[in-house]
């Protein structure tokens, strides 16, 4: 399993705004391109996001379902990325003085990436992770006070 980290100038519900609105996810989340639909129940457990992921002409389509939803901690997901497989995502919020630390688990579950070892994949999930969680600061810091 992968495990990042991040420290964020926000509050907690700043983080869980961004993550309600499923059209941002392609601005946070590292490899999904576009949006092409967001089911009116997200971020409810069971709704999915239509996105799709690659580099353009190389883009797929594909999904990301909200497993649980707890917006004063914790959101999980199953993202979806084929031919690469599908992973399971665990997002925690918690507060600290200055803000908030966001915390985000990915573990592979399904697909050819579960037969890479995680000598390989764990490092290359953490490089992507950061990234990922440098652009949800940005937007989660850019929402507070109501901005």
């Amino acid at each position: 399993m992968a495990t990042n980290s991040r420290r964020m100038r926000c509050r907690p519900e700043d983080v869980f705004r961004v993550l309600a609105d499923g059209w941002l996810y392609p601005s946070w989340v590292v490899g999904a391109t576009r949006m092409r639909a967001v089911d009116a129940e997200w971020p409810n457990p069971h709704s999915e996001l239509h996105h799709s992921v690659g580099v353009w002409p190389l883009v797929l389509d594909d999904t990301t379902r909200s497993v649980e939803w707890a917006p004063t901690g914790r959101f999980v997901l199953i993202a979806r990325g084929w031919p690469i497989g599908e992973a399971e995502v665990t997002i925690r919020v918690r507060t600290v003085a200055s803000g908030c630390v966001v915390r985000i688990d990915e573990e592979p579950l399904s697909g050819p990436a579960t037969l890479i070892p995680r000598l390989l994949t764990t490092p290359l999930l953490k490089f992507r992770n950061t990234e990922t969680l440098r652009r949800l600061a940005y937007l989660a810091e850019g929402r507070r006070d109501g901005a």
